[in-house]
């Protein structure tokens, strides 16, 4: 039988699996795949995504970022496990105004207590846009309580 903490962690997992995450209705990205450190989110950038200068907002690139490499890290948890994002760093290359950006996360490292994640964002015609990168710590027992 499992535990309160154990359905919520795996109705995270659940939820981001099923494109069921509030942050990803609001921006309007997808998962695509998700599974053994790996995952795909998908966003049309439009001009709702954009800065005062017309062109697609850093934050939403760190936020498909994030999610690539959050959906990535989860997908290696246990079932007593959760996670927190200790730091995140991107670069972006190019300008985009409008494009279909795939963000695909790669878990590089996977510790017991801290893991490496990479992202890699493209657009449709397969240019690199952004890459960033973040160090995940691995949360158990009180600490992984409602996350």
């Amino acid at each position: 039988m499992s535990t309160p903490e154990e359905n919520s962690q795996a109705n995270s997992w659940s939820k981001a699996k099923a494109n069921d995450m509030p942050v990803g209705q609001l921006i309007g990205f997808e998962t695509l795949e998700a599974a053994d450190g790996r995952s795909v989110v998908m966003l049309t950038a439009g001009s709702q995504h954009t800065n005062p200068m017309g062109t697609l907002h850093g934050g939403i690139l760190c936020d498909i970022a994030d999610a690539a490499m959050g959906i990535a890290f989860a997908s290696t948890l246990a079932s007593d496990e959760s996670f927190t994002t200790i730091e995140l760093k991107i670069n972006f290359f190019r300008p985009v105004w409008k494009a279909a950006l795939k963000a695909e996360g790669k878990v590089v490292r996977r510790g017991s207590t801290v893991g490496y994640v990479e992202c890699e964002i493209t657009d449709e015609n397969g240019n690199l846009i952004a890459k960033a990168a973040s160090t995940c710590l691995v949360l158990r027992g009180e600490r992984a309580k409602g996350r």
